[in-house]
């Protein structure tokens, strides 16, 4: 990466893939055929619909439309899998899966890369097995691999430790096939992708401003669904039409879930040049266009566990555009980033140090103060895609030239990533 005098264009980015995994998974045990559109090619996306077919799924995919036929067998119409369940780097893909298969009546197995198998599972298993699923790790230690065998399920009153769509999710696909209704508590932030989508197929879900409560279901029917694109792809492109001069862009259809949109407060409250325009809602999701500019400069601010879980996967990217914003900008309470696709606290300060930024990684977040210029070097995303990709936007403001290692892992969340990039930056040439 080199440094770019302006981001100008306009852009459309993949589908959400939070969206795009429940899609997948809830259409697959719902009676009847659905259509996703706005699919995300990108790998976490294509390893949720293989292990759905592992699952005796059929599935179709055109990858020109970036469209997905499901045909879905039912709440009970899974069938064991023919082989070990590999999600990949997909850590969504696996955890909802330990949720989904611990109700089913025969045994599967669920692994992933070498990455995702060092992340931790226990706040999966710990609550379904409070609900009575049968879940052994290979290797005891909290971790993928794991065997679930079948098991009578009941509902569960469950408080959250933590804010986790991936946790809560993964209780909800349990309680479907339970003997009893579900009360999860306490998780009043993480996004609502999975609530909003049971409703919508028929269960009988309902939440409140403290609870969530779901009852098991005989059914759900099959929804077509428009998958909006992606906030947390879109914040890479908001954040370098906010820090390169003179640049404009448009970003449309994003998917504005309040849950999700934390990044937007964040900038608004830093003073950044962007704005909303032709909102409306898509299969229950509101969606918008997103309009930025780098016409006002940056102030820091401060990120809190009442922010943290609506911007989670954003926080590397708010880390660089804090280098740029004058004075101290403090982001705390997010331990999650510590057991992400990498140690995302470690590996962002790694990155933004070796190109000069003066930022200090703590327990549970980081400071940053600004501005500071930012110089070429070459920096390893450790195998994490949005590293990699935080990088490439910083190499666009930093003097002299990027190198990444390991650039490759964008192709997990978003292989379109560099050719997008490359038409923002040469538009205009």
């Amino acid at each position: 990466m080199t440094t770019s005098s302006s981001l100008k264009g306009e852009v459309k980015i993949p589908g959400d893939k939070s969206i795009a995994h429940r899609a997948i998974i809830l259409n697959a045990i719902a009676d009847g055929i659905s259509r996703i559109d706005n699919f995300p090619l990108g790998g976490d996306c294509l390893n949720t619909i293989g292990a759905m077919r592992n699952l005796g799924v059929p599935i179709d995919v055109d990858l020109k439309k970036a469209r997905v036929i499901v045909y879905g067998q039912g709440l009970r119409g899974l069938k064991m899998p023919s082989h070990p369940i590999d999600v990949g780097n997909s850590g969504t893909t696996g955890r909802l899966l330990i949720g989904l298969l611990s109700g089913q009546g025969f045994t599967s197995t669920i692994t992933g890369d070498r990455y995702l198998v060092k992340r931790p599972m226990d706040r999966i298993v710990i609550p379904l097995t409070k609900m009575g699923a049968s879940i052994h790790y290979e290797e005891g230690i909290g971790t993928l691999p794991v065997y679930i065998y079948p098991s009578d399920l009941n509902g569960i009153d469950y408080t959250m430790p933590i804010a986790s769509a991936q946790v809560k999710s993964a209780i909800l696909l349990a309680t479907l096939y339970a003997k009893s209704p579900t009360i999860i508590r306490g998780d009043r932030k993480s996004r609502n992708h999975t609530e909003l989508m049971l409703k919508n197929m028929g269960a009988n879900i309902i939440t409140s401003n403290d609870s969530i409560f779901l009852e098991p279901t005989d059914s759900l029917f099959a929804r077509n669904v428009y998958v909006p694109c992606d906030i947390s792809s879109a914040s890479f492109f908001i954040t370098g039409a906010m820090l390169v001069p003179n640049s404009s862009i448009l970003i449309k259809d994003v998917g504005l879930n309040t849950t999700r949109s934390g990044i937007l407060d964040v900038y608004k409250d830093m003073g950044a040049d962007v704005s909303i325009e032709n909102t409306g809602f898509t299969s229950g999701e509101l969606k918008g266009d997103i309009i930025v500019s780098s016409k006002h400069p940056l102030r820091p601010t401060i990120i809190d566990k009442n922010l943290v879980p609506r911007l989670i996967d954003e926080i590397p990217i708010i880390a660089l555009a804090a280098t740029q914003a004058k004075g101290k900008t403090i982001i705390k309470d997010a331990h999650e980033l510590a057991v992400k696709e990498s140690n995302r606290i470690q590996s962002t300060a790694d990155v933004l140090l070796r190109l000069g930024a003066n930022i200090s990684p703590t327990s549970d977040g980081m400071i940053i103060e600004g501005p500071t210029p930012l110089y070429g070097a070459a920096v390893d995303s450790m195998g994490d895609h949005r590293i990699a990709m935080m990088a490439a936007i910083a190499g666009l403001i930093a003097k002299g030239k990027t190198t990444i290692k390991n650039s490759q892992w964008i192709d997990i969340s978003f292989p379109d990533f560099f050719e997008i990039l490359g038409r923002l930056t040469n538009s205009h040439a």
